[in-house]
């Protein structure tokens, strides 16, 4: 009886001792494949600390113009505008084969990266209304795009070279924050190198809809 005691106790010994050493094994297996993930970039342990850049999308009042145009078909309240047969509200009570004019407008897209330099997509376009003597439509075109002159800042002044051909260039922030450059004769260059602030004309586009909603576009050097 002893002997038989003795035997079941080494047994269960040495499967203490098994279960121990699986037990080991599982967890050495465990922190190499947890080190093997982590050390991969594709794996779900992976943590990227860069950051994506995403570019600045505005839209912006961009430009007008004046068309002259013939009343066509009416159509309930509204009307056809050829030759392009563009559709408007006829709120001049007009009769087909009159003559008008439009007032067309133009947006843009100002896309503006993290080095501040822009793309400019724009729309088509587009007849927002209509005038039945083109005086009254000048007049409005006049006070949509004005001319103002006004300091900007200078962000610098720098030159290219290209075949022995030299070309002189300056950049300047406007007042929406974007920065253009413009080419520059070596009399400017000179001028500008030293210099914060310039003077330079600019033309205020503002929002028909929203008449304080304004773009400054650059229009040429002031002196």
């Amino acid at each position: 009886m002893r002997m038989k005691m003795e035997q079941v106790m080494i047994v269960n010994s040495v499967a203490r001792t098994i279960r121990n050493s699986v037990t080991v094994c599982c967890v050495l297996l465990t922190l190499l494949l947890l080190s093997a993930c982590s050390g991969s970039q594709n794996s779900v342990f992976h943590t990227d600390s860069t950051a994506e850049t995403t570019d600045n999308v505005s839209r912006v009042p961009w430009d007008y113009r004046v068309v002259e145009g013939t009343v066509g078909d009416l159509i309930g309240s509204d009307m056809t505008v050829l030759p392009d047969n563009e559709l408007l509200p006829n709120d001049g009570n007009y009769a087909t084969g009159d003559k008008i004019w439009t007032l067309q407008f133009m947006d843009a897209e100002l896309v503006t990266d993290a080095d501040k330099r822009n793309e400019i997509r724009l729309s088509s376009w587009e007849a927002i209304k209509s005038y039945g003597d083109q005086k009254t439509a000048a007049a409005d075109l006049k006070n949509l795009k004005v001319s103002i002159t006004t300091d900007v800042d200078l962000v610098g002044v720098y030159k290219t070279k290209l075949k022995d051909k030299t070309r002189n260039f300056a950049v300047i922030q406007l007042p929406s924050g974007n920065r253009i450059k413009q080419p520059i004769d070596e009399k400017r260059y000179t001028a500008m190198e030293k210099q914060k602030t310039v003077s330079v004309v600019l033309e205020e586009v503002h929002d028909f809809a929203d008449y304080d909603s304004a773009y400054a576009k650059f229009r040429g050097w002031a002196n």
